[in-house]
């Protein structure tokens, strides 16, 4: 692995999460790894779990962490190409990459999207300017579209259940259903969670994945082929093993809120229908908004489990990246 941007950067789903949860198991079974690597974090926009997570899977792995705030800490960067800088950018990304390429031996970057235009978000600009000019590996700790290590936490919150149920459960004879539901918010957000879940949850292509939302709410196809989906919250939640809570705001007419309907907020009495479902969600939450007191604080509640797997997942990336850059 030589980024980690997508899942595309990922050759075998499984095997990387399990490596996340053997990690867990020894947190410091590779502590010599990143001995002598220094990694630097780089944040244009605020982080709790990203930014703690990835700072102790670092440190599990022997290496060195700097944390930066972008913007706050230094000078706003400008990242179009022949920019004319007479406005509040202060240094070019084609001038700080390569400086900060030489101070880390991988990087990673959160960035967030302006949510008002869509090709420019969509484009995924920043971070691709910062692999194209740093020339070290860069990982994504949040992206304008993607949120990949969010993803494989999920995926690996996923299997720890599996693994976890007793025997006969771990052979069902039929796929896990999963489905992501849309959730009310008070304002607009990215739709990278989503996007992210979407692609990972399609390419591990080991459960029937159904999305729902209201109408208006698409996600891009390129992140969605190959998933079931309908505007019938109910009819998707029917035999769900798992369900994923998340508000996006609109892809087409991009970053507006149509609907902020409070009868999308999952309840006790919607899971009902669903096979005693696990419930999901990256936090932060807005309680009573996007899910009930009842939901998030009852036994199906993964989200404390599936926080603190971040770590692992975290971990397992950056073990893969320095393995290929200690070849």
């Amino acid at each position: 692995m030589q980024h980690f941007i997508s899942v595309n950067n990922v050759h075998n789903i499984d095997a990387l999460a399990q490596k996340a949860l053997a990690y867990k198991q020894n947190p410091f079974a590779d502590k010599h790894l990143g001995v002598g690597k220094r990694i630097g974090l780089l944040f244009l926009n605020p982080s709790l779990r990203t930014r703690i997570s990835t700072q102790i899977a670092a440190e599990n792995l022997g290496m060195q962490v700097l944390t930066f705030n972008v913007g706050n800490d230094g000078w706003k960067l400008e990242f179009e190409e022949e920019a004319i800088m007479s406005g509040t950018t202060v240094e070019h990304i084609k001038d700080a990459a390569p400086i900060l390429g030489n101070y880390f031996d991988v990087i990673g970057v959160r960035s967030f999207p302006s949510l008002t235009n869509k090709e420019e978000d969509y484009s995924e600009h920043v971070i691709k300017q910062f692999i194209k000019y740093a020339g070290v590996p860069v990982v994504s700790l949040e992206t304008a579209t993607l949120h990949p290590l969010q993803s494989l936490t999920d995926i690996i919150t996923i299997k720890e259940q599996v693994l976890l149920a007793p025997p006969p459960l771990q052979k069902v004879s039929r796929k896990l259903k999963i489905v992501l539901t849309w959730a009310p918010h008070i304002k607009p957000l990215p739709q990278c969670v989503a996007n992210s879940f979407a692609q990972w949850i399609n390419a591990w292509g080991q459960a029937d994945f159904v999305i729902t939302h209201p109408e208006d709410y698409e996600l891009d196809e390129q992140f969605t082929k190959g998933a079931t989906i309908t505007h019938n919250q109910q009819e998707a939640l029917k035999d769900a093993d798992y369900v994923y809570v998340k508000n996006w705001s609109t892809y087409h007419d991009y970053g507006k809120i149509y609907s902020n309907d409070p009868s999308w907020m999952l309840t006790p009495e919607k899971l009902k229908v669903t096979q005693n479902a696990k419930i999901m969600h990256c936090l932060p939450v807005r309680r009573n908004v996007e899910l009930s007191d009842e939901v998030l604080d009852s036994a199906n509640s993964l989200v404390t489990q599936e926080a603190s797997n971040r770590v692992w997942a975290a971990q397992a990336v950056l073990a893969e990246i320095l393995k290929n850059t200690n070849k």
